[in-house]
């Protein structure tokens, strides 16, 4: 952290709140904010200022406090936008979100072996090891990252070097995807495809949200609150407690799946009703704390240092999306599934319902239960991805 400017915790917490603030309130309260953000949404914005103090040393890459903001903030946020989740709805949406889905997953598991074609005069020997771990970051996450990594017996040192590829690359996929966010009626207009599942979800929770909408007290704040880190703090620790299960379930995933679940259970009481409190918009706050923690990891002078490397992943993941970009237009499938499938995959259920919300806040729960999914998908997949990439060499 040598160099950088702002150091301490409150101060990256301040700058943390500071830019989402700015940027909401240039949205709302002027005429050409609302056009420009129209555009493009606000959340590119939150997502890449950090990235550009990163870059220019106002902020480190890494701080504890990005660590306790994805421990705790998280989880918080996550069982906010859980409590008004519509199942039904989301199970309406059909088996197009799950061919877009699994075409993510499909993306990622041939698209390395074809990058290493490409890519293997100019990378190491043994580069196929790191790669298999990537994989199964970019399929499920973290914990698919470090046991696909033991599994092939990746080098410690590889790995630290992956992931860095793995957060520079998906940080800008993350970004292309919050832009395209911005077009997706033009998008889905010019493909013919037929959102009418995804805008009745989000109606739906629309108008659940009018219908239960009151002046919320300082008692519905307590509550909540209470409600949002009192359940994380039990996820973290049942989390913790509960045993790993194979090279899929980790504590990480425990803590995820524990939190959704509860949040889920939630919908279904009488506490769905505080999402006339604004119980998603407080999670939403929280979200755009993750939000800024992700951008601020996306150090791009790590570019220069591994040029083959970032080219290796940005290549691999190009392959990933024009595979999400053809199967979308032959099934005429929306943005919303591409969008939301590709990150579900790449990024898991931390960062695919900050995508899904690029769409609307109401969309969020989606990419929670397609991120969990992909947790699931992640060992396997990235197994077979692995034994490609060997074939490959």
């Amino acid at each position: 952290m040598e160099g950088v400017l702002i150091k301490d915790q409150f101060g990256l917490l301040a700058i943390l709140m500071i830019i989402p603030a700015i940027i909401f309130a240039i949205n709302h309260y002027t005429a050409w904010g609302k056009r420009f953000f129209g555009i493009v949404p606000p959340l590119v914005f939150a997502y890449f200022i950090p990235t550009l103090l990163t870059f220019l040393g106002v902020i480190p890459s890494s701080s504890p406090l990005y660590s306790q903001i994805k421990t705790f903030v998280l989880p918080a946020s996550l069982l906010l936008l859980t409590l008004s989740i519509d199942i039904k709805g989301i199970l309406k949406l059909g088996k197009k979100a799950v061919i877009m889905f699994l075409t993510g997953t499909l993306g990622i598991v041939i698209g390395g072996p074809i990058t290493l074609l490409i890519f293997k005069n100019a990378l190491p020997p043994d580069i196929w090891k790191g790669m298999a771990a990537l994989a199964g970051s970019w399929i499920g996450g973290g914990a698919n990252f470090i046991a696909i990594g033991q599994s092939v017996g990746t080098p410690e040192a590889m790995l630290g070097v992956m992931v860095i590829v793995d957060v520079l690359a998906a940080n800008i996929l993350t970004g292309l995807l919050l832009f395209l966010a911005g077009r997706y009626e033009a998008i889905d207009k010019r493909l013919g495809a037929d959102n009418s599942a995804i805008k009745e979800l989000r109606d739906k929770v629309v108008l659940f949200q009018k219908k239960t909408n009151r002046v919320a007290s300082m008692t519905d704040y307590f509550v909540l609150l209470a409600l949002a880190f009192g359940c994380s703090y039990i996820a973290y620790l049942l989390g913790n407690a509960l045993p790993n299960i194979g090279d899929i379930i980790s504590h990480s995933t425990w803590k995820v799946i524990i939190i959704t679940t509860i949040g889920v259970g939630f919908s279904f009481t009488r506490l769905k009703n505080y999402e006339g409190a604004g119980a998603s918009k407080l999670g939403t706050v929280m979200l755009y704390l993750l939000i800024g923690v992700i951008g601020a990891g996306a150090n791009l002078r790590a570019i220069a240092e591994y040029p083959a490397l970032f080219a290796m992943g940005m290549t691999w993941l190009s392959i990933h999306l024009l595979l999400l970009f053809i199967v979308m237009k032959l099934i005429k499938a929306p943005l919303f599934f591409m969008a939301v499938g590709s990150q579900a995959n790449v990024g898991g259920a931390a960062s695919a319902p900050i995508v899904a919300s690029a769409f609307h806040p109401a969309l969020a729960s989606v990419g929670v239960m397609l991120g969990i999914a992909g947790y699931v998908l992640g060992t396997y997949a990235a197994l077979i991805c692995a034994k490609l990439l060997l074939m490959v060499m």
